[in-house]
């Protein structure tokens, strides 16, 4: 029996094997060598073209000439990718099959929105810049305007790694001398402007779209000074499926550098050599040794989670997404957290003659910062100069506290004793219609709704050490602050090709806005029973102090309306025209200037699509553009800057005639001259560029020149008070210019069947000059600026504006080196600018230019590497030629600290003698070289693809932000402020800790 079963196994392997046999034979017998050639349009071979058979890991490259050979199953398909070409899909039933690949002109054919509109690449005349979603930067960042640093040529963009800080961000250099709004780009989402960047999670973003030139900007008019940033979300598809995706990332972040203070034994050590009494400021039997900085920092955990639905099919798309963040920083009492959530609904209706869409958003922040105010009253300060030899607490648990020393505060008191919070509310509706005419011509109508909503709440407890609050046993300060914006704008947009050579675009529309900002109200109370309740019940406060109400949120209503238009022309998309105009109403400006016309034209040729270029094998694509444009500057107003305004000045006693009572009462005195023939600031710019393209476009890129000149500065000046109510007037003035050059380039240099290297590099340099900042009515030769607020220097500038000097010029006292004393001397001029020595008391008179805060080029360089599933991409940015003013070491070079109780950098010890009181001075020793080469961030992928039915896609990824810098700055880091009148300034009181981020992700699609 047992032979009989062993029998019939061997039996049943051997027909098995017998089945394989003849399975692998027909297998084989299927396979077929194809062989052919592949060439572009012109019949030149094209090398590196993939060729591989579809739905197998089976293929291969052409050679130098263009041919291949591959092993394939008779009745499969070969697939024919090569960048610059279109995919090619061919069925095997030859054995030579030679393939003529189509240019792929998908990058001229990429919609690129303008200004009401849009239009594809190829037709643009302007400088336009447009980012993917894909190519934006990844990182732990909370505005969408960190995502563009180093992506775009001549926008620069200072990050912050505060997590309730601003990127400071501007495009081709400052024009305007207010600061804040009036120096940033202007920001429009989903086609309606001025809109609030908190509305968006990054991960909601589409693309992003900068408006780089005024023939571009100018169909925003009064607003667009300072370039364009137009924002287009995710929306719904039309595949009639439903989709559901969810990205994740969890972070951890550590500070990257901190300064070498002196420790405990280095501190006494430096003391005793130097004959320093210091037995007033610490306990000489039981010295601490804390390191201050180690208390304040810490590791910073942050996570992000966003989940987003869209679906619809030919009539109706819809999305919602939800995103919510929890950032620590890395200083004690930071944190933010964000819930935002976007919806979007679009349907047709009247037989597709009318898209109707809707959308809701909204968004809450919470923030929670730290104590950053001067005089020693930051955390950030405080966390350097404090005393190591004392200890952070008491032996009672209470903190410790000196108040024989002036200005010197407990870091960690500050962090638990002093809080100060924000939340942040946001809601927006926006409703849309299109209504298709006739073929070509659409009326568009939009409506939108914003209003913010801002509520301040501090509170210094009884334990609190700060000045002129810590004998007021608690005090509790709470402000609300609201913001409503209401627009209108109703456009006609007409397109239509004739004679398929003609393609002719018009648009007009006009627009209404109202802004009523500033809405709010703040109280101050103090002296609690006890710290529980906090702001909470401000009732319950034992004194109010009126003067502590909060007078500065006062309604502002502001209203605008825009008539505009654009012409657009393309000869058979070689010759191309484009003019704008807007005429903009503003009740912000003197009545007698109220509105402003902002007009431009440009113009481009396609020179390959010229008959003379069709045979030639250099360039795939040039395209010549020139063009002019003026816009405007109304950003930063409210509807008082022209205006007479009152304010109160003090209080008087009245004294009732009849009954003797007496009362007090406000006084009222001018705070701002009114200015009828105030208007706007115009931006004229003139731009030149050439847009290129090599190797079937695998080296593409852009050149662009620009001038660009703002005239009617508005500023303040000050006036006789004979004349006028009060002693300033904010008036039209100066004039300020920049003038660049901008180069793009991007490149596919390597390209297998499973390995791309693709990288692209933008360079910038601008040079920022100030023309002039008088006239013959309002006059100033120069205005100072950027007080360190250094021991012994306290009204100080290191920053001069002035004609014939760009914005951030440094103006301080040059430091000669030491006299025989070991004291710190200085360069001394007579009254014609002539050196006649040195000296140890230098005056205003001998202060000099010593570089600028303007850096000579900005660059950025993405590179990215495929393999198979794997991706990793590695990103550099960073300045050059810019100088930093080194506040911070400035102050902590002072050893006059160490005589009141304070600490100093170690570097004091080797390079001061305590006999130096004027190491601090603001003079050229701390003008250091602000350039940086940065890795900034190194991102590695692996994509698992579709994963059974239910999962589409599966990404995870580890990503490292400021990975390493390159840099001589002696300060924690060179990527300081460079916004504002006072760029370049490395203040000790507001840098927040640069950090290096770790960052672990997920994306998933269902």
């Amino acid at each position: 029996m047992l032979n009989v079963q062993l029998k019939r196994k061997r039996t049943f392997t051997q027909s098995v094997l017998f089945v394989v046999f003849l399975l692998s034979s027909t297998l084989a017998f299927a396979q077929t060598k194809v062989t052919g050639t592949v060439t572009d349009k012109t019949g030149e071979p094209l090398a590196g073209v993939n060729v591989l058979e579809k739905g197998t890991t089976n293929g291969c490259i052409t050679d130098l000439d263009g041919k291949y050979s591959i092993e394939a199953k008779r009745g499969q398909t070969l697939i024919f990718t090569f960048i610059g070409f279109t995919k090619k899909e061919v069925p095997i039933n030859q054995s030579t099959i030679n393939v003529v690949m189509e240019e792929d002109s998908q990058t001229l054919d990429e919609v690129v929105v303008v200004g009401y509109g849009s239009m594809t690449r190829k037709d643009v005349t302007s400088s336009i810049t447009t980012v993917k979603a894909e190519d934006l930067n990844v990182g732990v960042y909370t505005n969408p305007a960190q995502l563009l640093q180093g992506k775009v040529p001549g926008l620069t963009i200072a990050n912050t790694s505060d997590p309730n800080g601003s990127a400071s961000i501007s495009l081709r250099g400052t024009s305007s001398l207010r600061e804040g709004a009036a120096m940033e780009p202007y920001y429009v989402i989903d086609g309606v402007p001025g809109v609030s960047l908190s509305l968006i999670a990054p991960e909601d973003i589409e693309s992003i779209d900068v408006l780089r030139d005024a023939s571009a900007t100018a169909i925003y008019g009064s607003k667009a000074a300072n370039g364009v940033i137009i924002v287009t979300t995710k929306k719904g598809t039309k595949n009639g499926k439903t989709n559901v995706n969810y990205s994740g990332y969890v972070a951890i972040d550590n500070t990257l550098k901190t300064l070498d203070m002196m420790s405990a034994g280095e501190l006494l050590s430096y003391a005793n050599a130097n004959n320093v009494d210091l037995s007033p400021y610490y306990d000489v039997n039981n010295p601490a040794d804390t390191n201050w900085q180690d208390e304040v920092l810490r590791s910073g955990f942050s996570h992000n989670h966003n989940i987003s639905i869209n679906g619809g099919n030919e009539k109706t798309t819809y999305s919602a997404s939800l995103n919510y963040i929890d950032r620590e920083g890395v200083v004690r009492g930071t944190s933010m957290d964000r819930i935002t959530a976007r919806s979007f609904l679009q349907t047709k209706t009247l037989k597709d003659h009318l898209d109707l869409s809707f959308s809701v958003n909204a968004s809450i922040t919470n923030k929670q910062t730290a104590s950053t105010e001067n005089q020693g009253r930051s955390v950030l300060d405080a966390m350097y100069y404090y005393n190591p030899l004392v200890p952070v607490k008491n032996e009672d648990g209470s903190w410790y506290a000196n108040t024989s020393i002036s200005q010197s505060y407990n870091p960690l008191s500050m962090v638990y004793e002093d809080q100060y919070k924000t939340k942040e509310k946001m809601l927006q509706g926006i409703a849309k219609a299109t209504l298709h005419i006739i073929d070509g011509l659409d009326w568009n109508l939009n409506l939108s709704y914003q209003n913010e909503q801002y509520i301040y709440s501090n509170y210094n407890t009884t334990q609190s050490q700060l000045p002129n609050i810590s004998s007021r046993h608690g005090q509790a300060s709470r402000s609300t602050k609201e913001n409503i914006k209401k627009q209108m704008e109703t456009y006609i947009n007409y397109n239509h090709v004739f004679a398929d050579k003609h393609k002719l675009g018009l648009m007009a529309g006009y627009s209404w806005e109202q802004n009523d900002d500033n809405d709010g109200f703040g109280l101050t109370a103090y002296n609690f029973y006890d710290d529980y309740l906090k702001y909470y019940n401000m009732g319950l406060a034992n004194n109010m102090d009126i003067d502590g109400i909060n007078s500065d949120h006062i309604l502002s209503t502001l209203r605008m309306i825009s008539f505009y238009g654009r012409v657009n022309y393309s000869y058979n998309s070689k010759y191309l025209f484009q003019a704008t105009i807007r005429r903009d109403g503003s009740s912000a400006f003197g009545k007698n200037n109220r509105w402003g016309t902002f007009p431009s034209v440009s113009l481009a040729w396609r020179i390959t699509e010229e008959d003379f270029m069709k045979n030639q094998k250099i360039f795939d694509d040039l395209k010549f553009r020139i063009g002019y444009g003026v816009s405007g500057n109304s950003l930063g107003f409210d509807a008082y800057t022209a205006q007479q305004t009152y304010g109160a000045s003090g209080w008087f006693t009245y004294v009732d005639p009849i009954t003797g009572s007496s009362s007090s009462y406000r006084t009222l005195a001018a705070t701002k001259n009114a200015n009828p023939d105030l208007k706007w600031e115009r931006t004229g710019m003139f731009n030149v560029g050439i847009d290129f393209g090599f190797f079937n476009n695998r080296l593409t890129g852009t050149i662009e020149y620009y001038d660009k000149r703002t005239k009617d500065l508005i500023y303040d000046y000050t006036v006789s008070t004979n004349r006028y109510p009060y002693g300033t007037m904010i008036a039209n003035v100066g004039e300020i210019s920049n003038k660049g050059i901008e180069l793009t380039i991007n490149a596919t240099p390597v390209v297998t069947r499973n390995f791309t290297w693709s990288t692209t590099l933008n360079i910038s340099h601008n040079k920022n000059n100030v023309e002039s900042l008088s006239n013959d009515t309002y006059s100033v030769d120069y205005r100072d600026y950027g007080n360190p607020d250094l021991g012994g220097y306290a009204t100080t500038n290191v920053q001069r504006l002035m004609p014939g000097s760009p914005v951030g010029q440094f103006y301080v006292w040059e430091w000669a080196g030491y006299n025989e004393e070991g004291g710190s001397i200085f360069n001394d001029y007579d009254e014609n600018g002539n050196l006649i020595g040195t000296t140890d008391a230098p005056n205003d008179g001998d202060r000099r230019k010593a570089g600028s805060a303007q850096p000579k080029v900005t660059f950025g360089w993405n590179n990215t590497f495929n393999y198979k599933n794997w991706s990793l991409t590695a990103f550099f940015q960073g300045i050059t030629g810019n100088k930093i003013f080194n506040a911070t070491r400035a102050f902590y070079n002072n050893v006059t600290l160490l005589n009141t109780g304070k600490n100093v950098l170690s570097e004091v010890a080797t390079m001061q003698k305590a006999t130096d009181t004027r190491a601090q001075a603001p003079s050229d020793r701390y003008i250091e070289n602000g350039s940086y080469f940065r890795m900034a961030s190194l991102s590695l992928g692996y994509d698992f693809g579709k994963l059974g039915d239910w999962v589409n896609s599966l990404k995870v990824y580890a990503t490292c932000n400021n990975v390493f810098t390159l840099t001589g700055y002696k300060g924690v880091d060179p990527e300081i402020n460079l916004g504002g009148l006072q760029p370049g300034i490395d203040w000790r009181n507001t840098t927040y800790p640069r950090t290096r981020t770790f960052m672990f992700g997920v994306n998933i699609n269902f």
